[in-house]
Order: structure tokens, then sequence, then C-alpha cells
């Protein structure tokens, strides 16, 4: 090293410029990946750094003996290893731990449909999203589905002008098209906007839908003064835009101009009539149950649709009365005691996954429930204890006692099914072979429903029935992964998914997973609400403000001036 002799008196100096490349590799190496550029900086600067100390020379060997030097030295050391052994824990954490989510409304949590539908993936599946920026939430939830299942899912963000042939291929339309890729199949998911970022109902939806190929068509009874759902007015129309998102087929349905339920029927939805049926508009329906199919009858009260004898096949007799919600959880909403808030719900597919949340139905009436041989029933929807049952007067007032103590809860949905074997034997709509061989067409339905010694004339209200009460009575030797069902469920209430209340509370998570259970298809998600963060915006009056204003403006000053005041008064 003698020839570095005549330069000691400059190169020492050199220990300073290498720190600093030092450092400035390290900062670019870990902020924007380990590229030519950090490590050219690391490498010079670790050149500069060993020059430096080696040309110190005797300086160094002081600067090294001093004791100063080596406390600092074991300070930097112990410094260093703290922060390696966070940065370790840090990224096992990250990538093994587990994940806690402190929201309120568990916004950074998959929803549990959507977990089992991408841990159950039977091939793998990627997102590709064409859009020049990455937004951190849409990232976030991408993360959230591949953390569930790293072997079959996974996502690319594609620059469309930089890759202007996969978008061609993909038929990408513009900046923030969302697409699911399942093979050689491509469906389009949405389109995301600084307005709209990415959904999880509407990718678990298509995630889902893609690889079961499933496409259910629902139709929507009309001409008995039911909700619109053209848009021509308030009705049904958020409901069936909900339906379509989830590429249900939703057509209308009048029974003028089409005697009978088509054949490509999976439900039926009666939403609201005001008008009675035909009779022979019911025997279409109650022919339509017997082969197998669906419906969703939405029933309100002081509305005769003419449907109790098909109701009474199953065992459900609707009460003429309101329920009335004396407890006043109707405030919550904004609504009166007509509008009772369930937070009840039974054991079922379509309300399991709906926990105590809230849901409510605008003058809704009880349904009274009796069993039936080889029915399942099982009650959906239970207002609370403090439940009463009243009539409306002709001028439109509730009338009930408020001293009469409340009998509730009541049941105000039901899901029920029937082997079809069993619904055509009941109803007459197959016939059976006599002891000779001959075929004898069953008797009349109404005409065996009055004889039939299990179905009572004068069903007694049962308004204090109870979750575990619900009369379940399976089919005999039935196997429902063999034995198609007829399927049914009956709400007292229309108005809770009509527009405006769609939307509100789990109203149309009731709705949707009732449509989702009746399309048969036993591995089908139900709805997944979209998260929402709880508002705690804290809005004042102006004459608030006002007062605000003046205490943080002139209070607290004078205030702290009186007390600087009377300090210096004390100690004079």
């Amino acid at each position: 090293m003698k020839f570095l002799h005549p330069y000691r008196s400059v190169l020492k100096y050199l220990i300073w410029p290498g720190l600093a490349l030092v450092t400035a590799g390290l900062v670019a190496g870990s902020i924007g990946g380990w590229t030519v550029l950090p490590w050219s900086l690391l490498g010079v600067g670790v050149v500069l750094l060993g020059l430096g100390l080696v040309s110190s020379g005797s300086f160094s060997r002081q600067f090294w003996q001093q004791r100063s030097t080596q406390a600092g030295t074991n300070a930097v050391v112990a410094t260093a290893a703290v922060a390696v052994i966070l940065l370790l824990v840090n990224l096992v954490a990250v990538r093994y731990g587990p994940r806690l989510d402190l929201t309120e409304n568990q916004l950074f949590t998959l929803a549990p449909q959507t977990v089992q539908v991408v841990s159950d993936l039977p091939q793998p599946v990627r997102v590709v999203i064409f859009d020049l920026g990455i937004d951190p939430a849409d990232r976030r939830l991408l993360e959230n589905y591949q953390r569930q299942n790293p072997g079959q899912f996974s996502y690319e963000y594609v620059d469309p002008f930089e890759r202007p042939q996969l978008a061609q291929a993909f038929g990408s339309q513009g900046q923030g098209d969302v697409f699911l890729e399942v093979g050689e199949q491509r469906q389009r998911v949405q389109q995301v906007n600084p307005q709209e970022r990415l959904s999880e109902s509407r990718l678990t939806s298509q995630l889902d839908r893609i690889a079961s190929d499933r496409n259910l068509t629902a139709y929507y009874l009309e001409g008995h003064g039911q909700y619109a759902i053209d848009g021509s007015q308030a009705g049904f129309n958020e409901a069936v835009a909900s339906l379509e998102a989830q590429e249900y087929r939703v057509e209308g349905l009048n029974f003028v101009e089409t005697p009978e339920i088509p054949e490509d029927a999976d439900l039926v939805i009666v939403a609201g009539p005001q008008q009675e049926f035909f009779e022979a508009e019911v025997e279409a329906l109650r022919t339509y149950l017997d082969q197998g199919g669906s419906a969703l009858l939405l029933l309100d009260p002081n509305a005769d649709p003419g449907l109790d004898d098909l109701l009474a096949e199953w065992g459900l007799f609707l009460d003429d009365r309101l329920v009335i919600d004396t407890s006043g959880s109707g405030q919550i909403i904004g609504m009166g005691p007509a509008a009772p808030l369930v937070t009840r719900y039974g054991d079922h597919p379509i309300t399991q996954e709906l926990g105590g949340g809230r849901s409510f139905y605008p003058v809704v009436q009880p349904i009274d429930v009796s069993e039936v041989p080889n029915v399942t029933a099982t009650p959906l929807l239970f207002s609370n204890e403090q439940s009463r049952a009243g009539r409306l007067s002709p001028e439109g007032d509730l009338e009930f006692d408020p001293d009469q103590s409340p009998v509730g809860p009541f049941v105000l949905g039901v899901a029920l099914s029937r082997p079809v074997s069993e619904t055509a034997a009941v109803n007459g709509a197959i016939t059976n072979g006599d002891e000779n061989g001959d075929e004898v067409a069953l008797e009349d339905p109404e005409a065996a429903a009055e004889t039939d010694p299990e179905t009572p004339d004068d069903p007694e209200p049962e308004a204090e029935l109870e979750p575990e009460d619900a009369p379940a009575v399976e089919a005999d030797n039935a196997d429902p992964d063999a034995i198609p069902e007829t399927r049914l469920v009956v709400v007292g209430n229309s108005s809770f998914a009509s527009d405006g209340l769609f939307d509100q509370q789990l109203n149309s998570d009731v709705f949707l997973n009732a449509v989702t259970w009746l399309g048969q298809q036993d591995d089908a998600i139900l709805s997944i609400r979209p998260r929402e963060a709880t508002a705690r915006r804290v809005l004042l009056t102006p004459t608030q403000q006002l007062a605000l204003s003046l205490v943080a403006l002139l209070g607290l000053p004078l205030v702290g001036f009186a007390g600087a005041g009377v300090m210096w008064w004390r100690r004079r």
C-alpha cells in the first residue's frame, strides 16, 4: 500500500462519498428493485469506502481504538441486527402469517362465499386488467383472492397501449376492462374507473359462473298489478338489474299471451299481485311446480291473489293481519311499527350467512306453517318478541290493543321443498296404475285437499313458532342428490325488494339468496353484499358551527390567558 502514501491526505476523505453511495444504493434497491443502478452505486460506494479506510493509516488505527468508536460500533451492529430481525419477521408475517381485519365492517376480508369459490377452483383462472395504473384497493382485493388459492388463481395488469394485440384478442373496448380467463374461455367482468372500483360481488359471481357454465332463466309474472320491471316506473328494476348482473336471464310472462310457463323456466317470480289469478292461471302455476319447477311468491296483505288452495297444499296459510313491531326498532330505519325489523333468521342456505344482520319488511303479514307429508318447511324470517298482529281499519289506521302482551315472534317467510314425484302424486298431476294395470286419473286436487285428513280446515295461527320448533318433514327415502325437487319460497311482503328499499340493509341478500336457492344449483354461491365503510361524519347545524368556531377562536385562548394571569398573580 506504499503507492498510496503520497495521496493519503486526500484519499482518506473518500470515506464520506463512499458511505453516501452505499446508502444511496441500498435505498434505491429497496424501493425500486435491484436493477443495474443500485448495484452500481453500491459497488462504487464500497470501493471508495475501502480506499478511504486503507489510506487513513494511523488515524484509522487510533479511530478504531477509541472507546467511543467501539461503543458506537456496538450500537450500530445491534441496531442493524434488530432491523434485520424485524425485516425477517415482517416478511414471514406477510407471506405466511394470518391477517387481522380490524375494520368495523370487515372491509378487507373476503366473503365466505368468495373463499369457498376460490378455494374450490377446478382449474387455473387468471384475471386480466387492461389499465395503465394499478389501484391499491383493487390490487389488495386481488391479492386476497390469490392468497386463498395461489396455485389456481392469478392476476395480471396489462398496458393496452403496449400490448394492443392482447387487448384485441380479449375484446377490450377501453381502458379499465376486467376479464376472466379460464382455459380458452374469456368473460368480461366489468370496467373499473376512479368512481367504480373492482367489485368482489361481480368478480366472484362471474368466477363461479364461468367455471360452472351456469345460465339460469327467471320468468317474472305480470298482468295482475305486480311491480313493473321495464323501467317505465318504480318497481322491481333494481332487483332485476342485480339478477342480470349475475348472468340471470329475466323475462316477463303474461298468461294472457302465454297460457303456460315456458319449459326453459328455472324459476318463476310472483311479486305483489293485487288482482286475483284466474283458475286456469293457478292451474298453470301448479302444473309447473308439479314438474319440478321453483317459484318465489312475495304476497302482500290486503290483497287476495287467489293462491290459498295452492299454498294449502304446501301447508301454508296467510294470516290476513299485519305484523306490528312495538319494540321501537322501526325508528332506526325511519319507519313506524308496521315495518318490522328482522334480525333472526332460520337455519337454511338462504339465510345461514346473514348472521344477526338487519332486513325490514314494510306492511307484512304473518305466515302459519303446518306439517304436510313429504314437505320440508323451514321458516326463514322471524319478527322479534315484541311484535303483535293487528288489522287495518277502513280509514287505514292500525287497530291493536296496546295493553295486550306481545305474542311474537311471527314467521314472515318460509322456504319449502318436496320431491317431484311426491308433488305430482299429491296434486293429481300424474296418473297411477290400478291393480289391473290400467291408468286411473287422480281426483281433482281441490277435492283431494278437502278430503285430506292431513290438511286442517281452519288452522290456528302459530304465532309463537320458534326457529328450533319449525316443522321440517323429510321426504321418505328421498335422496336430494338423485331426486329432483320442487322448491317454493313464500314471503308475506313484496315491497322489501322494491326500488328504493332493495339495497337497504340485507333486503337484497334475502331476495338474491332466495332466487339462487330456487335455481336448484346446489353448488351455486349466494349473493355477496358489497362492503361499505360506516359513515362517521358529524353533521352540524349552522348554529352549532358558529358556536364551535367561537369556542375555538375566542373561548380557548381566553381560558389560556386567564390561566396565565392567575399563575402570574400567584408568583408575583
